[in-house]
This record gives structure tokens, C-alpha cells and sequence, in this order.
């Protein structure tokens, strides 16, 4: 087969998103859905930027608060705020995360020459979080390409989908507390 041509000019799409007023893009093969932010349980103990978990279709799912995890001004929540479902590796396996979001930007389609390596500067996040910045149609603004396994180490996704005490379940405090 000679397939090589094809497979390396071919556009990669990625979801654009905004943390604190920057546009990033993951992959749109991580992306599972993007769900409205509503119910959010926060967990005793969780790392600070676990901003809780939420159930989808009857699974626990923890959210991360990228914008705690990059370093960046905290997120506010707004009308446009939601969850960027995505799937992670950990060990061979593939687990769900939500990440906080301010607002979601659209998806872009870039092709290889669109997509310049990291920068070692300038960025508001490490560049070994990046996979690289796209350049849009236009031409004219990057989008910061995240490398979610990158910044998610193996010990902090196993703490973020740590399952939740059952006092920190979603139906409440324990009996006999208040």
C-alpha cells in the first residue's frame, strides 16, 4: 500500500476551547462529548485542581480545573462555562476525565504544515504540555495544541479517578451529620 502520501498530508481536526482568555485545541479523537456545566460534587481531599466529580449516565467522573493545573487566573463560572469530556491513557487503560472550560471555541482543522513545534517561551503553559500551535485559517492567531497525557501525569490522573470516599458521595452528607 502506499498510503504515506495521503496519511502525512492529512488535516488533523482538534476542539478550540478558552481558559482564561486563551484558545487551546485537543485532538477531537480525545474528545468524547461536551456536556453544559451543572452539578459538580466537590471531593474531600481531591488534588485543588479536582473541581469535583459529576455523574455521567451513571458513572462518577472527575472534572479538572485546567486553569488550576496550568497556573493560569482561576476559572469563573458563567453561562458558557462546560465539561470537555475526553479519555485519557493510564497504563494501557483509557480513562474519563472532564475538563472545566470557560467557553468552547470551534472545531479547526489543521494540516501538518499548520502546526508549528512548541515554543521554549511566551506561552502562559509549559511547552512540554504542548504538542505544538496551530495556525488558523486566518493566519493571523495561534491556538496552544494541548497534550492532555502530558499534562496529566499517570499519579495525577490515578488521583483524580481515585474512587470517592462514601461520605463524599453525591446523596449528601452520612446519617448522624448535618
Amino acid at each position: 500500500m502506499n498510503n504515506t502520501t495521503e496519511e502525512t498530508s492529512a488535516a488533523t481536526q482538534y476542539l478550540s476551547f478558552i481558559l482564561a482568555a486563551q484558545e487551546y485545541a485537543l485532538g477531537i479523537l480525545q474528545v468524547k462529548e461536551i456536556i453544559e456545566y451543572d452539578t459538580v460534587t466537590p471531593v474531600p481531599g481531591a488534588p485543588v485542581w479536582v473541581r469535583g466529580v459529576f455523574n455521567l449516565r451513571g458513572n462518577v467522573v472527575p472534572v479538572v480545573d485546567l486553569t488550576v493545573k496550568l497556573n493560569l487566573p482561576p476559572a469563573t463560572l458563567t453561562r458558557r462555562s462546560c465539561i470537555v469530556v475526553v479519555e485519557v491513557r493510564l497504563e494501557g487503560e483509557e480513562i474519563v476525565l472532564g475538563l472545566l472550560a470557560d467557553a468552547i471555541g470551534q472545531v479547526i482543522e489543521l494540516a501538518p504544515e499548520d502546526v508549528a513545534p512548541p515554543p521554549s517561551f511566551g506561552t502562559p503553559v509549559h511547552a512540554d504540555y504542548l504538542v505544538g500551535m496551530g495556525r488558523v485559517a486566518t493566519g493571523r492567531h495561534f491556538v496552544l495544541l494541548l497534550d492532555i497525557n502530558k499534562v496529566l501525569s499517570t499519579q495525577e490522573i490515578a488521583l483524580a479517578t481515585a474512587e470517592p470516599l462514601p461520605e463524599a458521595s453525591a446523596h449528601g452528607p452520612p446519617e448522624g451529620e448535618t
